[in-house]
């Protein structure tokens, strides 16, 4: 614990200020309590996608099509999901991309041509199809956007490569990314579409994280066309790899995953980088178990937040060392400046955990 409240420190020579009005300083050791304040949402769908926009506007999407939006900061939420009938009321939405109270990406999973992508300017009052899946070996499970206009869409492997398309306007149209310039899959390689972080972007740079292969990998470019690999020192398998990849800068990143058939397995399940990706390092204290989505926390340095069915989990020191702080069950985190930490998962749970 010791170690811990070093790692916090190293970040600034006066104050750290965690929760609940809680501050670590120099002369003050005690460690921060975080605690997830749940939020009604009103309905038992599973919440993967989650897409805060502020400290009142969010997003979050789910099972049986569903789509929630709040402006208030979760205290009432409005269903605002496209009109679906017959079989594709039950697609299941995966990933999600907001921007306001109006505007927003949303991906739905699936063989064949349940993956889709749908587009709203209007607050979900209209929704247009923009993307439907024709390949049949596609299984699209995650959307990343490095500014509003420009986004990437991830599937499985197609011909021996991770399937790509991109859009620049938005999510109004989409195309195949070259698979020329990517590095090929492994056989019995995919990612997961579990919290809509198996693709991300941060300054200027892309992620794809995998799993189906031991160990997990991490495919990363520096432009979204061109694409090299890594293991990621996260054991993989059926079922089994990195679910998660985020990166604060250019160089730092961390990795989560594990087994999500067997949760409580904790071994191998976290890593991080201090190159961009190039190589990666075991955690030398894990989360608790298969963690399927993860955060950085901006404005707090080396902070960052792990979730899955177990429970939730802080690292203070870049992915290095982790420590559980609650055992409820999440899929998704995304946290936002303020900062703000919100939180989704199954039975319709949504939280927030407010930092300052």
């Amino acid at each position: 614990m010791a170690r811990l409240l070093a790692a916090v420190l190293l970040c600034t020579s006066t104050l750290i200020s965690l929760g609940s009005g809680l501050s670590i300083s120099s002369k003050n050791f005690a460690l921060p309590k975080l605690t997830w304040e749940l939020l009604p949402t009103g309905t038992n769908a599973r919440f993967r996608g989650l897409a805060p926009v502020s400290d009142k506007i969010a997003w979050v999407a789910g099972t049986s099509g569903t789509v929630l939006r709040s402006v208030d900061g979760g205290r009432t939420w409005a269903s605002v999901g496209p009109a679906l009938s017959g079989d594709d009321a039950a697609l299941e939405f995966r990933d999600i991309e907001a921007w306001s109270a109006e505007k927003a990406v949303i991906l739905s999973i699936g063989e064949g041509n349940s993956s889709r992508i749908y587009v709203t300017s209007d607050g979900g009052a209209t929704w247009i199809q923009s993307f439907t899946n024709q390949e049949p070996a596609a299984f699209y499970d995650c959307i990343a956007f490095e500014n509003p206009a420009h986004g990437l869409a991830m599937s499985d492997p197609v011909d021996g490569k991770i399937r790509l398309i991109e859009t620049r306007d938005g999510g109004a149209s989409w195309r195949i990314v070259d698979p020329d310039g990517i590095a090929p899959a492994l056989e019995g390689e995919a990612g997961f579409a579990a919290s809509g972080t198996c693709l991300a972007t941060t300054a200027g740079r892309w992620y794809v994280a995998s799993g189906g292969v031991d160990p997990g990998r991490i495919f990363r470019s520096a432009d979204g066309y061109h694409w090299d690999v890594a293991n990621a020192s996260i054991a993989g398998g059926e079922g089994t790899g990195v679910f998660s990849v985020q990166f604060r800068d250019a160089k730092h990143g961390i990795a989560v995953g594990g087994n999500y058939s067997a949760p409580i397995v904790a071994v191998d399940v976290a890593a991080w980088s201090s190159d961009g990706g190039v190589t990666w390092k075991p955690s030398s204290s894990s989360p608790g178990g298969y963690r399927s989505g993860s955060s950085w926390v901006p404005g707090h340095c080396n902070t960052a937040l792990a979730v899955g069915p177990t429970g939730s989990d802080v690292t203070f020191d870049g992915g290095k060392t982790w420590h559980g702080f609650n055992n409820g069950s999440f899929d998704s985190v995304e946290c936002i400046r303020g900062p703000v930490c919100w939180a989704s998962g199954e039975k319709g749970r949504v939280a927030r955990l407010v930092l300052s």
